[in-house]
């Protein structure tokens, strides 16, 4: 199959900054115009990228990683979507409700630490709870923004198909804010690695957060550098994973209206 020219610029330029950056860093290294001892070398980190993996690591700490950013995600999609939706299309509720919900989604889930720590001790708990309460407000409250911004005329026309309750839902309403819905999932999401990190510096023995936090103990920059590298990469590969919901038929029936 013949790629178009926007296929190919999708593909093509990408791949130009990301050799831009490697010569920059290179060139940066190799010249010494920081100190090696603040900034690895490109050849330290692919050595220390293979060490981690040798010793099995590497693998361990991206399970546990995925494992907390996974259970505290769903677990706020699975009662932050369904909560949106229903705020959104009752208006007193949603009045009385919207200034707690966006004073938790303005405190910093960083600042909960103390708290999950205390409650939840040490390990995946405190890291889920925080990954909960980052990702919670935001998806309920993009949901429930959704919701309320559909066009009137939807539901009038629904009222003259008859449609009530979970068919009204499931024909209409869910349909119709799918697309905000999924952008919220996304952006949620990197909200949760960016959390994680932080939590499992404090509260866990392992995952990625820890392995930057044992690395910088020991002196080690080649080794947090490839952590960063790993985190980054999942989060990309991940994003890229949610934005294929944007092709299912009913989300495209969002895009349309």
């Amino acid at each position: 199959m013949k790629q178009t020219p926007r296929k190919k610029a999708e593909i093509v330029l990408p791949m130009i900054v990301i050799l831009i950056f490697l010569l920059i860093w290179y060139s940066i290294t190799y010249f010494k115009l920081v100190p090696a001892y603040q900034m690895p070398g490109i050849a330290d980190v692919a050595k220390s990228f293979k060490e981690e993996v040798m010793a099995g690591r590497l693998a361990n700490d991206v399970i546990a990683s995925m494992w907390r950013v996974t259970v505290g995600f769903v677990i706020s999609a699975i009662l932050g979507i369904p909560a949106g939706l229903w705020l959104g299309q009752h208006t007193r509720l949603r009045y009385a409700l919207t200034p707690m919900f966006n004073f938790f989604r303005f405190l910093s889930p960083l600042a909960w630490i103390p708290f999950a720590i205390l409650w939840f001790h040490i390990g995946d708990k405190p890291a889920v709870f925080l990954i909960f309460m980052a990702t919670f407000f935001p998806l309920a409250m993009s949901t429930m923004t959704a919701v309320a911004s559909i066009p009137s005329i939807y539901f009038r026309v629904a009222k003259d198909y008859n449609y009530k309750g979970t068919e009204l839902l499931t024909k209409v309403t869910f349909p119709a804010v799918l697309p905000q819905i999924i952008t919220a999932m996304r952006v949620s999401y990197g909200i949760a690695w960016v959390v994680i990190v932080a939590a499992e510096m404090v509260g866990c023995q392992d995952g990625l957060g820890y392995g930057i936090w044992d690395a910088r103990n020991g002196l080690r920059l080649d080794t947090a550098v490839t952590y960063m590298v790993i985190i980054g990469v999942l989060g990309m590969l991940m994003d890229r994973l949610l934005s294929q919901l944007t092709k299912l038929r009913n989300v495209r029936w969002g895009y349309e209206r």
